[in-house]
């Protein structure tokens, strides 16, 4: 059940994820149009990474507290790892090793959690916070989308120099979609539904994002 589950998740998350890129890639050739410094790509991912790791956490912990009677402890590690450690791998892992393959010249990996830990690990427990109050979200799941799309372009943005071939933008969009699709589903439903024994009480398959209820 929770194999065909997420499946379904990952199909109706996909055209989400290809929007998402999308806006990427014209935010990318603004920027690259227009000589916009690095500076102001390092503001933007230290702006979106914290706000993905925020609204991450919320979505995990209370996806996880909808299905579950789980401890507060319990709750607590699966919030902070599951959203500090899978937005972690989608904003800064899964970029990288695209400016890795691809050779930019300003390549580097930004680890929110260990290089601002002052800043993410206290938005992650903020985040688990609201979790245990909220249930479910009204928020759309575009926003978490677009928050990981656009932390994954500005951190490929701080490794680029200042010109840019089609084919590499090209490369870029498929490290962008990559970077979201699997990694958001993985952490607002996947992993915390992991660690839940039975998945719904009357047999049913879980709440999820795609009913409206969750972000």
């Amino acid at each position: 059940m929770k194999t065909s589950f997420v499946a379904i998740e990952l199909k109706a998350h996909a055209p989400f994820t290809a929007f998402g890129t999308v806006t990427g890639i014209v935010i990318m050739a603004v920027f690259i149009h227009f000589r916009i410094p690095g500076e102001i790509s390092s503001t933007l991912f230290w702006t979106m990474h914290p706000l993905h790791v925020l609204l991450s956490a919320l979505v995990t912990t209370a996806m996880y507290r909808l299905h579950s009677g789980g401890g507060v402890w319990r709750t607590i590690l699966i919030g902070y790892f599951g959203s500090v450690g899978i937005a972690t791998l989608s904003d800064s892992l899964i970029p990288f090793a695209g400016e890795w393959l691809l050779d930019l010249p300003y390549r580097g990996i930004h680890l929110g959690f260990i290089e601002k830990w002052w800043l993410v690990n206290p938005l992650a427990l903020a985040g688990i916070g609201l979790g245990f109050v909220i249930s479910h979200t009204k928020i759309p799941h575009a926003g978490h989308v677009l928050l990981s799309t656009w932390a994954s372009l500005f951190h490929i943005l701080m490794a680029l120099g200042t010109s840019l071939d089609v084919f590499t933008m090209i490369l870029i969009a498929v490290f962008l979609f990559l970077a979201v699709w699997i990694p958001c589903c993985t952490s607002d439903i996947v992993f915390p539904l992991l660690w839940i024994k039975k998945e719904n009480g009357d047999g049913k398959r879980p709440i999820s994002v795609t009913d409206g209820g969750m972000t």
